[in-house]
């Protein structure tokens, strides 16, 4: 296997949610090098980047039966439509991929579902702060996440009182979002629940406020410090800890390198993680070597899948003939944005990859290739489209198998296209 054309197509694949026409063949002529420089330094001003959805405040749900609540539900169903597209469009056009990875990457590790929350605005002000933090400090995004309203509805946060505490944010923020399992004891998880009391999320807009009343302010005593912790204090003292950069180094590595393989001993992304700074533990991995080792074989995600299909094949996910449907595909292939199916996100590898999942992929790809502009393809020799259509999609190497499959239809471009993005070379990025 030619591993300089394997790095790029990972790093278009895994970090970039896949190239657009053209750019894969540039890239293997420039080099893996420079397109890393080009992912980690984007253009400043994302000039593909949709336009940024503006929600009103939508106030508590009218009585059931009452004559506002069918104008309340109408609004509530436009708004969470128009969320998921705009995000959907912005995977798909934005100039600054590998941020746009980083916050779908962080939506999934926070994972918070509008499925609970109920309201778009909240969702959509925890997408900018995935934004605002994607490649930057983790002690600044966990503190942002504490006054997350979106994340305080999902984990119950509102009933998080002195009377009566309330662990569920305290548990996850260790297990889940700052420090991984078995490196805290219960005791930790109940004082940190303590420390974490009092806040209060109007769920219609996500605002997050203290309230004294409930908040327990006797002291606490967590990992080792004890005192009378604030819950940005208490948060502070989680990310301080020296699991915290060892356990971003696994997540990372988990989605997007390899969720079979464990992360080395010693990686050089867990030492670049020390001053919490994400940029620098990305950076780390993308110069560690490991893209070009193929035993790091990981599977796409629906909305990844999808994201790449319609970065190869010029189609905006807006603009396709039925959102309805469009949802209703990512529905059956159990992805929609915004609504993974529990704190721990979404699964990984094998979980995409059943027979029910690969006969509804084969229905979404031929629907998609239906709205796409195949002349391009159409102009070529059908000997050479099974080539063109590797760099299109970044394949590494196709196998004697696929080869063979595509060859018997490369006259009929519809069912060429087809068969190629629902390939197991496409869909597992290897």
């Amino acid at each position: 296997m030619d591993l300089k054309r394997l790095e790029v197509s990972r790093l278009f694949n895994r970090f970039a949610f896949g190239p657009r026409p053209g750019e894969f063949t540039a890239a293997l002529k420039a080099g893996p090098e420079s397109l890393k420089s080009s992912l980690l330094n984007p253009p400043a001003i994302d000039s593909g980047a949709p336009s940024e959805p503006i929600f009103s405040d939508l106030g508590p749900r009218p009585a059931p039966n009452s004559p506002e609540v069918i104008q309340f539900s109408q609004n509530l169903r436009a708004q969470t439509k128009e969320l998921s597209a705009w995000w959907l469009d912005q995977m798909v056009l934005t100039q600054k991929p590998l941020q746009e990875k980083m916050v779908w990457f962080w939506h999934g590790h926070w994972a918070t579902s509008i499925g609970k929350v109920n309201y778009p605005l909240p969702m959509m002000k925890q997408n900018q702060t995935f934004r605002k933090y994607a490649l930057g400090n983790f002690k600044d995004m966990s503190q942002a996440m504490l006054l997350d309203g979106a994340l305080q509805i999902w984990l119950d946060g509102n009933e998080n009182t002195l009377k009566a505490p309330n662990e569920n944010l305290a548990r996850e923020v260790m297990e889940l979002f700052v420090l991984g399992v078995n490196r805290y004891t219960e005791k930790d998880v109940k004082e940190l629940a303590r420390a974490l009391t009092g806040y209060q999320a109007v769920r219609s807009t996500g605002v997050v406020t203290l309230n004294p009343k409930r908040r327990d302010v006797n002291s606490v005593s967590i990992l080792g410090k004890t005192g009378v912790l604030t819950g940005p204090e208490a948060i502070s003292h989680l990310v301080d800890q020296p699991d915290c950069p060892l356990f971003l180094a696994e997540r990372i590595w988990y989605r997007f390198v390899s969720s079979s393989n464990p992360l080395p001993a010693g990686h050089p992304m867990i030492g670049a993680l020390a001053g919490r700074e994400i940029s620098q533990g990305v950076t780390a991995l993308l110069n560690s070597g490991d893209l070009s080792r193929p035993e790091h074989s990981i599977v796409k995600s629906p909305v990844e899948w999808f994201v790449g299909v319609c970065k190869a094949l010029n189609l905006t996910p807006s603009k396709l003939d039925s959102f309805t449907k469009l949802n209703g595909y990512l529905d059956k292939m159990a992805q929609i944005p915004f609504s993974p199916p529990n704190v721990g996100g979404w699964p990984a590898d094998e979980a995409w990859l059943s027979s029910a999942s690969a006969q509804f992929r084969i229905a979404f790809a031929a629907w998609l290739v239906k709205d796409a502009d195949l002349s391009q393809i159409e102009a070529l020799l059908p000997e050479k489209r099974i080539a063109y259509l590797a760099d299109l999609l970044a394949i590494a190497e196709w196998t004697p198998r696929t080869t063979f499959a595509l060859r018997e239809v490369r006259a009929n471009l519809p069912r060429l296209v087809s068969l190629a993005i629902c390939s197991p070379e496409y869909v597992v990025s290897q």
